[in-house]
């Protein structure tokens, strides 16, 4: 048939589709966030070459139209390069899942080195047959002579080194991507066929689009929140690595809400609208990741906003209004990217590190001795995911201390309250401010009260064999393990391992706010006080206190908190308030402790306010469990007296 039937048998329409469809594609990847890796690269260039081939066909099946003088040297050269542009593309398919697959130097050099051969014979092969007339050519009159077809040989090749690639290196890639990429091969072979059986030129680079849209959508989509316009966390760590390495600085702010971080839910309506505002309008090309139900952080370059200072200045004065209207808790913490943290592209759990020493609704201007506490504070969470998963029950880096407890009713030192400290090597003695949010904020926290229970039973054990008079030893509980399940089950089990008394183990709890807290916590407290366990009201007078619940809860003592030490010292008003809970929680048969206790006259006070027990530096301050020994008098002896 000759070229009269070839051209009648080409519609630009899908050519045309094409070039719509990447012109689409650079404007989805131009209004989105998508992740800048080598992959991307490789398929920015995929889209480009698409895009080019597209074009190159339209204008190759354009040209012969207007030639009258029979020399169509033109019409040659531009189906040679449109070729060329396909054959190119088909390459870059095969480079971009070697990248994808992560292949090794040793697995990926056969792969490109074949890959690379056949890109080159291939356009050699359709140059030689075309200058011999061997090939697809154009007679006088205009007509068709199809010669030998090395298109259809090349491409079937690449479309067997691409399978082969995706087939012996599936477990590389999570199965249902796989899955995608199968199917829209599937269909552009579908394609193709059908365009053949019809003697149709319409469509074959249509057929090379589709895998195109499938690795838009299934690896490189990150799609925007509608609701906040943020992304996800993920995308954060490749924006970081990306300006990092083009010495870019960045701009970021960061805002925690504690209130909404809390499993199943979420920012508000109006919050949400208040937080797409600002994204959007403070910081230009600014980039909102969402970290966690309630933590959201800012990204910007700062060449993009030389005026930043004055920005923070307006976005914070429209906070402070805000605020007004939500009145939610927050924290917020801005800065400037600094190397040591864009190296370790940890600008999350740098943040977080902030937020652990912030108070509450403050905010926070990083400065470059973060970076020095933020590395101890890196450190300590290794050590503590560490200790966490090796589970051993007696962890040498963890120590157990005690700060003996004055029994006023005996006249002696027979209890105590046991602290946790770290020992680190290299870093030597970590307290407790340090190491327990930590503990709490990343899932550890009960592995180290299982480790300083154990160590504690064991010590009242020794003691008692060593005739030591031991009422009992405290031992603080975080509200976050009370939420475990097995968490009676364990404290259990521990104790009766021991072998120690009944009795001889207490637990110290500070009250939630938490309506399911607390009716947790009351049947927690109800298990373990049947097994003889008695349980301390932690610091108490600090924050939120609903005395109905309080006495509501099975609690033995309740443990007053110095700063009610402090204020009964304050006026004599302030003195019979304390004084009168104090009463009333003695008169309802409660112990109260006082802890705090630091001189003559703090002592006499609480002595006076309805006071069982005295615990604070006066006494001691807190030691290794072993120096108990020199506060505990052995039984038949009085070794303390009331000081």
């Amino acid at each position: 048939m000759g070229v009269q039937y070839y051209f009648d048998n080409y519609s630009p329409v899908g050519d045309i589709t094409v070039v719509g469809m990447c012109l689409v594609i650079f404007v989805l990847i131009g209004t989105s966030y998508v992740k800048k890796t080598k992959a991307f690269g490789v398929y920015l260039n995929i889209v480009i070459y698409l895009f080019l081939a597209a074009l190159c066909d339209l204008f190759y099946h354009t040209i012969y139209t207007f030639i009258t003088d029979g020399n169509y040297t033109l019409v040659y050269v531009m189906r040679l390069i449109y070729h060329a542009l396909l054959f190119s593309n088909l390459l870059l398919y095969v480079v971009y899942i070697v990248v994808l697959e992560r292949l090794e130097r040793d697995k990926k050099l056969p792969v490109m080195i074949l890959s690379t051969l056949v890109y080159v014979a291939v356009l050699v092969m359709d140059v030689v047959t075309a200058i011999q007339g061997k090939g697809f050519r154009l007679d006088a009159s205009g007509k068709t002579i199809s010669g030998k077809n090395y298109f259809l040989l090349g491409y079937l090749l690449f479309m067997t080194i691409i399978l082969f690639l995706l087939f012996a290196y599936r477990k590389r890639v999570f199965r249902r991507v796989m899955l995608g990429f199968y199917g829209t091969i599937l269909i552009s072979f579908l394609v193709l066929y059908a365009q053949g059986r019809h003697g149709q030129s319409s469509f074959t680079v249509v057929s090379f689009l589709f895998p195109a849209v499938a690795m838009l959508y299934i690896v490189h989509s990150t799609p925007y929140d509608i609701e906040t316009g943020s992304v996800s966390i993920k995308a954060l760590e490749d924006m970081v690595q990306y300006n990092h390495k083009r010495n870019r600085t960045l701009i970021y702010m960061s805002l925690y809400l504690p209130d909404m971080d809390e499993e199943g839910r979420s920012f508000t309506e109006a919050l949400q609208d208040t937080i797409r505002r600002f994204s959007a309008e403070y910081f230009k090309e600014a980039v909102l990741f969402q970290v966690s139900n309630g933590h959201v952080v800012l990204f910007a370059r700062e060449s993009k906003n030389p005026d930043y200072e004055r920005k923070v200045h307006d976005i914070l004065a429209a906070f402070q209004i805000e605020y007004e209207k939500f009145r939610f808790d927050y924290k917020i913490v801005m800065g400037k990217s600094i190397r040591e943290i864009s190296e370790k592209n940890a600008y999350v759990s740098f943040i977080k590190s902030i937020h652990q020493r912030m108070r509450i609704n403050n905010i926070y201007f990083v400065k470059p001795e973060d970076v020095a506490t933020y590395e101890e504070y890196e450190y300590i969470l290794n050590e503590l995911s560490d200790i966490h998963k090796k589970g051993d029950p007696l962890d040498e880096r963890v120590l157990a201390y005690c700060q003996p407890v004055f029994n006023l009713k005996t006249g002696k030192y027979d209890t105590a309250e046991a602290l946790m400290r770290l020992n680190l090597p290299g870093k030597g003695m970590i307290f407790p401010d340090k190491f327990i949010p930590l503990a709490e904020a990343n899932g550890y926290i009960h592995n180290l009260t299982e480790i300083i229970l154990r160590k504690t039973c064991e010590e009242i054990k020794n003691l008692i064999r060593e005739e030591y008079e031991v009422n009992r030893i405290s031992v603080n509980v975080s509200m976050l393990e009370m939420r475990e399940e097995e968490f009676t089950g364990d404290i259990s089990r521990i104790i009766a391992e021991s072998g120690i008394p009944e009795g001889s183990i207490a637990i110290e709890i500070t009250e939630s706010q938490s309506e399911n807290d607390f009716m947790l916590l009351k049947d927690k407290i109800g298990v373990l006080k049947n097994k003889g366990i008695k349980f301390y009201l932690d610091d108490f007078g600090t924050g939120y206190s609903n005395m109905e619940r309080i006495l509501e809860l099975p609690f033995d003592i309740i443990k007053f908190d110095r700063s009610l030490v402090l204020a009964s010292d304050a006026s004599k008003r302030s003195e019979k308030m304390v004084g009168s809970l104090a009463s009333m929680f003695a008169n309802l048969e409660y112990s109260v402790l006082y802890e705090g206790i630091e001189t003559q006259g703090d002592e006499e006070r609480c002595v006076n306010m309805s006071a069982s027990y005295l615990q604070g530096y006066k006494y001691s301050r807190p030691v290794p469990i072993a120096e108990l020994r020199n506060f505990f008098s052995k039984a038949g002896k009085n070794t303390c007296i009331f000081q």
